[in-house]
């Protein structure tokens, strides 16, 4: 059944009444209907006619009100349920027989495929509460049913990403305070290597294969993975994996404790002068990662002596307490937590630099620069 096109001709009286912004909406939905193949017709029409009745029904009761009194206390779902009744009719999709109004709790009025898709992803993305029903009528309006696990991809700027959640097996596209986010879909059927490719010359970072009931998680960790390396894009950019950085970012996940940690820790190297600090550190830590002191001579390209040498420094400062297996490991935490700090707020320090030097080299163009710029 298609869509009837009115006879051109005179506005009729009652129609000369309708505001404009109403015949503007009716007007441009026809219009879209019409330019459309005629198999898209029921799409374009279930997706967007009921935000026109809304629409419709809030702008007769503003300016009718004879209408708003009409209606009185009638529910207002009531009657954009009859106008969009009428309308289906009117536009051909439905005898008048077939409006009769069932119960209320039976109707369910189609949501926008776009909104119902960022609704989906926010749910995901733990930004709203998860219907009471389920994701079920949700994930139907989006067309996007929900996989058995997903695995987050945050991008540091949004270009081409529908591109992109194509290429990584239609993946579902949200925002999430500033950044664009994906959610992939069964990440086992995603090679690494597939999304290397498909990421390649961006900056971005990959979230660890979750249950889609914790989405939430992989997006979090993801997120916070790029705030540490906020590298520019580029052709050479490479995502970055949680996957690879697991150990770091449960360190890095609160600085606080990670600065308690140090500090309850590594107090008896603070008395030291900065380089002999630094010394005892890196070998101090290379020999709990070596597990001798040939093994930490390896890693640190000195002779083995040295490293009895200041091993036994080591010992005068900690005691029996490096016997310990758990002193060993919280001293080792330590040492890798003050690492890793560093090296974060370096990075930041760089960036911080690098955009108070973009900012600097920014100067108002003279007037006669500006003229020239702008092409007079």
């Amino acid at each position: 059944m298609m869509p009837t096109q009115a006879h051109a001709g005179a506005p009729s009286p009652c129609l000369s009444r309708i505001p404009a912004r109403i015949e503007v909406a009716m007007c441009d939905l026809l219009n879209r209907l019409w330019s459309r193949p005629r198999g898209e017709w029921n799409r374009v029409v279930r997706n967007e006619l009921p935000d026109l009745v809304e629409k419709v029904v809030a702008e007769l009761q503003r300016g009718f009100p004879a209408m708003a009194a009409l209606l009185g206390d009638t529910p207002v779902e009531e009657a954009q349920w009859a106008l969009e009744q009428a309308l289906l009719t009117v536009l051909g999709y439905q005898k008048s027989s077939q409006s009769k109004r069932p119960p209320v709790a039976s109707v369910v009025t189609p949501m926008p495929v776009a909104r119902a898709r960022q609704d989906l992803f926010d749910v995901l993305a733990g930004q709203r509460e998860t219907p009471e029903g389920g994701l079920g009528e949700l994930a139907r309006a989006a067309g996007w049913p929900v996989p058995d696990t997903v695995q987050a991809v945050v991008l540091a700027t949004p270009a081409e990403a529908p591109q992109l959640a194509a290429a990584l097996g239609h993946a579902l596209i949200g925002s999430v305070e500033g950044h664009t986010a994906l959610f992939v879909p069964d990440p086992a059927t995603q090679t690494r290597a597939r999304l290397e490719a498909a990421l390649k010359g961006r900056a971005a970072a990959v979230g660890h294969a979750v249950p889609a009931a914790d989405a939430a998680s992989s997006l979090r960790w993801a997120r916070y993975l790029l705030s540490l390396a906020p590298g520019g894009g580029g052709p050479e950019a490479r995502p970055a994996f949680v996957d690879d950085h697991l150990s770091a970012l449960l360190l890095l996940q609160d600085e606080s404790l990670a600065d308690a940690l140090t500090s309850r820790w590594l107090g008896p190297l603070s008395e030291l002068t900065p380089r002999q600090n630094e010394r005892l550190e890196v070998t101090l830590l290379a020999w709990l990662e070596g597990g001798g002191a040939p093994e930490a001579a390896k890693l640190l390209h000195v002779h083995p002596q040295t490293v009895r040498y200041r091993l036994r420094q080591i010992e005068k400062l900690f005691g029996p307490a490096l016997r310990d297996p758990r002193t060993r490991f919280e001293l080792e935490m330590a040492l890798r937590s003050r690492r890793l700090m560093a090296h974060v707020r370096n990075r930041r320090a760089r960036a911080g630099r690098r955009a108070r030097a973009v900012a600097s080299s920014i100067r108002p163009l003279g007037m006669a620069r500006e003229a020239r710029v702008n092409g007079l």
